[in-house]
């Protein structure tokens, strides 16, 4: 039981080990991503000592973790599972999955949860369950930011006061230690909220007294699965062999390789750093970290684990800004397009003075293809044709942001009307400027958020914030719980 945090030294898990070699098999870069059943197949008869998988990530956003849904499909993260869990109960070994729901707030939690269940009760399949969540109250973090434990994580702004209130659907990221603590339970299925992306396939061979900067930095390849392969894919599987003094990585469909660029690259992925990669608790130091080629795997060495003196956490938050209308159209007209950035300063300003009574919306114009008009001579030529001799076209996406929906489609409407009508010199068509593939023009786009936090807070024991619970799954049913 960890009763609080105190800084290891960094030689650190250096024990008897209860295995020679740990065997981690990744099926997906995340839940619901997919996989080929033959790859799945090749990688259980390796025999892993678990499935691991990370389920969710910011990168789509912060609309997903503000609005408490999913960007992942029920239908395909079922699937995924379905083979997933039948699997780790056949084989009697743990399934651990991270960042439930693709955010990791208790509403992606639970929807993943029930997933699990709807499965077990089809399967009729009986196992020990973990839930660990790790959404947190407003006025916890208040509480921690009052007595100075929120620390700013550079690029992102300072935290503040109006940001933590306006704040829905708080998470903190966990590390190994939670997963650790299931794991010693018994718990054959563990489920849970925003955690570090590693640790779900790092902690179990924690556990086993392995070494952790080697199980983070194998963790931290496997958790995107075969994007690290070459040609990569998140749609493939991976499996991790961790040994004494190192790890080896293996592509399990016979398409994909390992090779040293793919894996020390996919080291770097998401990384500011390019020796010192930070994580709860502390940092993975590649700075004697070396990549080998073995026929087509890679092995990986000289990874280590510096413990921080002080343990901290990062916290991610949404709040909601308003409601978004979107249009879209192109055009193929070169003197439009070359006169393109002074017509829409104009309808701006056509738009703000008819509504010089309404100050709270946003209104901006995304211009895709204006990178192909450097190979249109506008002066020279005679038709609508390019050096290429292929017609220019420009996308143009009107996006319309306000307090209400009905502002934001009013705004929209206008802009968009204004735009394909809008008269400027040389103009030929009088007809319009633009060409809208659908009908209707304008799409209700819904609820807009916008990161309001990301930052470090301190915490005194890497399991504070994050609750283990665990319960009976018989046949789906959730019963007998135990912590």
């Amino acid at each position: 039981m960890l009763l609080g945090w105190k800084k290891p030294s960094i030689v650190y898990n250096k024990g008897v080990h209860c295995m020679k070699e740990y065997r981690v098999l990744s099926p997906t870069a995340i839940l619901g991503y997919g996989f080929p059943e033959a790859s799945f197949e090749a990688g259980l008869r390796l025999d892993p000592h678990v499935i691991a998988v990370d389920a969710g990530s910011t990168d789509p956003g912060p609309y997903y973790l503000g609005s408490g849904k999913s960007f992942t499909d029920a239908a395909a993260v079922k699937r995924d599972l379905s083979y997933m869990l039948t699997a780790a109960i056949k084989h009697k070994i743990p399934l651990i999955i991270g960042t439930a729901g693709g955010s990791g707030a208790n509403s992606h939690l639970y929807w993943n949860v029930d997933i699990i269940c709807e499965l077990a009760k089809e399967l009729g399949l009986d196992f020990k369950l973990a839930i660990i969540e790790s959404e947190l109250s407003c006025e916890l973090v208040l509480q921690n930011y009052e007595k100075g434990k929120l620390k700013e994580l550079y690029p992102a702004p300072k935290p503040i006061i109006e940001d933590i209130k306006s704040s829905v659907n708080i998470v903190a990221q966990m590390g190994h230690e939670p997963f650790i603590k299931a794991l010693e339970q018994d718990a054959q299925v563990i489920i849970s909220g925003r955690a570090y992306d590693p640790v779900m396939f790092a902690a179990l061979a924690i556990k086993h007294e392995f070494d952790t900067g080697l199980a983070l930095h194998m963790g931290k390849i496997l958790e995107c699965a075969a994007i690290a392969a070459t040609p990569g894919s998140g749609s493939d599987c991976m499996i991790g062999y961790l040994r004494g003094d190192h790890f080896e990585l293996e592509a399990l469909n016979p398409m994909r390789i390992c090779t040293t660029t793919s894996i020390a690259a996919h080291t770097l992925y998401e990384k500011s750093n390019p020796t010192k990669l930070p994580g709860p608790g502390g940092v993975l130091d590649l700075t004697h970290t070396t990549f080998k080629q073995h026929n087509n795997n890679v092995i990986v060495h000289g990874t280590q684990f510096i413990p921080d003196s002080t343990y901290f956490v990062k916290l991610e938050a949404a709040k909601k800004l308003g409601y978004r209308t979107i249009s879209f159209a192109s055009t193929t007209d070169p003197i439009f397009i070359e006169n393109l950035e002074g017509i829409l300063e104009d309808v701006k300003t056509k738009i703000s003075n008819n509504f010089n009574n309404i100050k709270d919306f946003f209104l901006d114009f995304h211009i895709y293809g204006e990178k192909a008009a450097g190979l249109f001579d506008i002066k020279s030529a005679s038709s609508f044709e390019n050096k290429h001799n292929k017609t220019l076209e420009i996308a143009v996406l009107i996006e319309a942001v306000a307090k209400t929906q009905a502002l934001a489609d009013t705004i929209c409407s206008f802009a968009r009307s204004t735009l394909l009508h809008f008269g400027y010199n040389n103009r030929k068509s009088t007809a319009g400027n633009l060409a809208f593939p659908f009908s209707p023009s304008d799409f209700k786009a819904g609820t807009v958020y916008e990161f309001s936090l990301y930052c470090l807070m301190q915490i005194e024991n890497p399991s504070d914030f994050f609750p283990v619970k665990i319960y009976k799954c018989e046949k789906g049913e959730l019963n007998d719980k135990i912590i």
